[in-house]
């Protein structure tokens, strides 16, 4: 009896080897098309509502209900984001072919910083730097955009099959899931809001900021306030800092070519409005549906856009924050066990 234990205890034992090591060797082959998973978890987790009461209130079919929400999906998300790697990349193309326009901003702020402050490399050494920095950047995000089509056809095949066997697919999610069926719910609801508040959340913030910064770019008359404030939206998903590295850098150079007004007034603008939005925003979003501290996103974006690319200003915050809950509940589950290991040696 106890030589048959013993086989079946080496028997899973290496069961459960291979599993891991199949699962190793399969999490490896997926690896170039994590972006798209992780889409694919925050896709179903914003539409699910949608979802649900297409099938369950409308009586839609499931199929149509799926490939509703895919259509839709589609023309929220993907045309105006294609839209705005269009433009980054005829803006991008339009500066290279006109050097001499950096060149002759560079020299002027030679000048002024020598004239005023004997530094005439002091701004300029770090602008320089900041537009290779930033020119590496864009290169690496609009490189990444060239794995665009797969991962949105891996994440709608993906979605297709999730939304219409839903109820099967969080069955199975509750199966299998290493907590238990009460944490593991609470985990989903955590998982939920986090995702509301950094895709749904900061993405309003952002638009309103961006639109704040193209209205004061127009009103103080800033060159290009449509391209400005597009890409104040993408940068103001890095919290505190993201606005105003599009309208301090701009007023400087402003303020040197001796439009000493405009460039104050749209400081004032930028620092009295724009960057208050984010503030009151944040606070109304963390009430009702849930916050990222500032820390978080600021971390999650360094580690994402390496690794998504544009994207890694939202799957960054998002991939930090999920595992951060993991480790919440793990907690949580550890210290359930300590107390009841307790008891029971009590008893």
């Amino acid at each position: 009896m106890s030589a048959a234990l013993f086989d079946q205890k080496q028997r899973n034992n290496i069961t459960l080897i291979i599993i891991i090591i199949l699962g190793a060797f399969i999490l490896f082959s997926l690896s170039g098309i994590f972006g798209a998973l992780l889409a694919t978890l925050v896709m179903y987790t914003i539409f699910r509502p949608v979802n649900i009461f297409l099938i369950e209130r409308w009586k839609w079919r499931k199929s149509l209900s799926a490939t509703f929400i895919i259509i839709g999906s589609f023309f929220i998300i993907v045309f105006p984001f294609y839209g705005l790697i269009n433009m980054i990349a005829k803006k991008v193309i339009a500066l290279t072919r006109d050097p001499e326009k950096i060149q002759q901003t560079i020299n002027e702020i030679n000048k002024f910083m020598g004239d005023k402050l004997q530094q005439p490399d002091l701004i300029a050494d770090n602008l320089q730097k900041g537009v290779s920095y930033a020119g590496n950047l864009l290169t690496s995000i609009l490189g990444g955009a060239a794995n665009l089509l797969l991962e949105l056809t891996v994440m709608y095949f993906l979605l297709y099959f999730l939304f219409v066997g839903y109820r099967e697919f969080e069955k199975g999610l509750l199966r299998y899931s290493p907590f238990r069926d009460e944490n593991a719910i609470r985990f989903g609801i955590e998982l939920r809001n986090i995702t509301y508040s950094n895709v749904l959340g900061q993405g309003f913030i952002a638009l309103i900021q961006g639109g704040a910064v193209a209205l004061g770019y127009w009103m103080f008359d800033f060159a290009d306030p449509l391209f400005w404030g597009v890409i104040c939206v993408i940068l103001s998903f890095i919290p505190l800092v993201g606005a105003p590295l599009v309208f301090v850098p701009a007023c400087i150079i402003k303020f040197i070519d001796g439009d000493t007004f405009n460039a104050v007034a749209m400081l004032l603008w930028g620092f009295i409005l724009v960057t208050n939005i984010d503030n009151v925003l944040r606070l109304v979003i963390a009430k009702r549906v849930g916050d990222i501290h500032p820390i978080i996103t600021i971390i999650g974006v360094i580690i994402g856009i390496p690794m998504f690319g544009i994207m890694g200003l939202v799957f960054g915050p998002l991939l930090l924050s999920y595992f951060l809950i993991t480790v919440k509940i793990y907690e949580t589950n550890r210290l359930a066990e300590v107390r009841f290991n307790k008891n029971n040696s009590g008893d």
